[in-house]
């Protein structure tokens, strides 16, 4: 694999499936974040791995930005009238999905190879991985005490003002072995942070034993885009959770998290004033419009991340 993309739900499988445009199947590895993963009516959800799955067969819901197109909600429906739990919604045919994965995890299939599966299945061509095959899990600590992360994300709407995180069983949880010979390997030309929640969805895999050694250890850039222009996220809460957190709603915030681990930072033009503090912080910058509306926006901004990798490189 000569890429390996990080990535989150929503916002990163947007760049993900521009990259895919981009790069042969077998050029592109693609690692999901799992600690969003939680277990809801006896299935088992994987939201990142799907939103990343379903970007890349196409068949996504981009007016949503989750599930899936031309999706229907009978099963939804009935349950809620017989009383069930409905606060978190799957499509009919989103569905199909979870009970297929949940039962081959019952039988013992990894969550890797069910992944496989179902990507094979899709037509997908390039190599989509979960970040680990053990149970991480997103804890918010808000105002109103710690809850689940899709409790506080879809249930309460990221309504509590959120004080910080936790990542319960990731100090006991192994990365992707799959991942981490991929940047042992040599042969990675670079490393792409999408732009993702830099809290919930990149620190996760970030945080898993090892993973920050390997990233240390490569010799290829490792690139990270903002997910917040102008002052605001694109998609999802990380603006609002900056703010509660005492941190500028900046792009420059997010290189600072990511300071001492990136080499070169994308931000949008919008955010050009932010260039001298960010190549402060010892990173290269790099400035396009990486507002991803459509198809096209997504491989534009694909090929622009791609090319820059390669300028890295000769630099």
């Amino acid at each position: 694999m000569s890429i390996i993309a990080m990535s989150g739900g929503v916002g990163g499988a947007k760049l993900v499936s521009g990259l895919a445009q981009n790069l042969a199947g077998d050029e592109l590895l693609v690692v999901a974040n799992t600690a969003d993963d939680f277990d809801h009516l006896g299935l088992r959800i994987c939201p990142d791995l799907d939103s990343v799955m379903y970007a890349l067969a196409g068949i996504n819901d981009q007016q949503r930005g989750w599930g899936l197109a031309d999706e229907s909600w009978q099963a939804m429906r009935a349950l809620q009238r017989l009383g069930g739990a409905n606060w978190f919604q799957l499509g009919d045919q989103d569905l199909a999905t979870h009970i297929l994965r949940s039962d081959q995890l019952r039988n013992g299939v990894s969550l890797t190879a069910v992944t496989e599966s179902l990507c094979s299945a899709l037509g997908i061509a390039c190599r989509l991985i979960p970040m680990t095959e053990d149970p991480v899990a997103t804890v918010v600590d808000t105002e109103e005490g710690k809850l689940a992360f899709q409790e506080y994300f879809v249930k309460r709407q990221c309504e509590p003002a959120v004080k910080g995180f936790e990542f319960t069983g990731i100090e006991l949880a192994t990365a992707n072995p799959e991942w981490l010979e991929a940047m042992r390997s040599g042969q990675a030309k670079a490393l792409i942070i999408c732009p993702s929640n830099p809290y919930v969805s990149v620190d996760p895999m970030l945080n898993l034993p090892g993973v920050r050694t390997a990233i240390a250890g490569l010799s290829c850039p490792v690139v990270a885009v903002s997910p917040i222009i102008a002052g605001a996220a694109i998609k999802g809460p990380a603006a609002k959770m900056m703010r509660e957190l005492g941190c500028p709603n900046s792009a420059l915030a997010v290189a600072e998290h990511y300071k001492g681990l990136v080499t070169d930072f994308v931000i949008d033009n919008a955010d050009r004033k932010l260039v001298k503090d960010i190549e402060a912080l010892g990173m290269r910058v790099h400035c396009c419009d990486s507002l991803m509306r459509n198809a096209e926006d997504r491989s534009r901004l694909a090929a622009e991340v791609l090319a820059m990798c390669e300028t890295a490189v000769a630099a």
